[in-house]
């Protein structure tokens, strides 16, 4: 296994949207690894209610890239539109990201492996559903296995990058993949070797901005 001295720390603390990637094809053996990752993730009632799709045949990875394109055409056009308030350091930032994903979308096709991540909303028990407000809790029995394979990438020295843009494909997609009736997909996770360093340090918020003491907005001090 590459990397084998990466803590879970660190590689918690590396793991960043990797969207260059190299059509190289990724060994069985790593392949193996990662979904094995994926299935050791928790789920309410132990209940697994995912399944994922490692797509490898060219012809497919290039038909899904065609669902992509447009759908990320679409939603980079209205993301760059927030870059002309921008300045300095964070305009550049949020620049070089929207580059690495215009090239994810021209190219996620060319990517190795493409792991279609589908669940059966028939095998949890989505406790929100009934809240009047968007349901988030399904999510919870199939997330952590993408989060699982993402953390795995790390460890073997693959980049990835979380994609949820062709949830807007799921019909056509479904029908390219032969995904059954009642199940529906919820992220396309491209995986490669990168093009450039791969993982490494990331930005986000501080503990002290995201947690709070005992009630909502009460400061945590720890």
């Amino acid at each position: 296994m590459n990397n084998e001295s990466i803590a879970l720390y660190e590689a918690m603390s590396t793991l960043r949207a990797v969207r260059r990637l190299r059509p190289d094809p990724i060994a069985d053996e790593v392949l193996q690894r990662i979904l094995q990752a994926a299935a050791w993730a928790p789920s309410g009632g132990n209940a697994q209610p995912w399944r994922i799709i490692a797509v490898r045949d060219e012809q497919l990875r290039k038909a899904v890239g065609d669902l992509y394109r447009p759908q990320w055409q679409v939603y980079g056009e209205n993301a760059r539109r927030g870059v002309e308030h921008l300045q300095g350091e964070a305009r550049t930032k949020r620049e070089r990201m929207l580059d690495a994903c215009d090239h994810l979308g021209e190219h996620m096709g060319e990517a190795p492996v493409l792991l279609v991540f589908c669940f059966n909303p028939n095998h949890m028990a989505i406790t929100d559903a009934e809240l009047g407000r968007p349901s988030v809790v399904g999510g919870g029995s199939v997330y952590p296995a993408l989060q699982n394979a993402m953390l795995a990438c790390v460890s073997e020295g693959v980049g990835c990058t979380l994609t949820t843009l062709l949830c807007y494909e799921e019909a056509p997609l479904k029908a390219l993949l032969q995904i059954p009736d009642d199940w529906y997909t919820c992220a396309v996770m491209p995986i490669g070797w990168p093009v450039r360093g791969g993982h490494g340090p990331i930005s986000r918020r501080p503990v002290n901005k995201l947690c709070f003491a005992d009630t909502f907005g009460q400061p945590l001090e720890l």
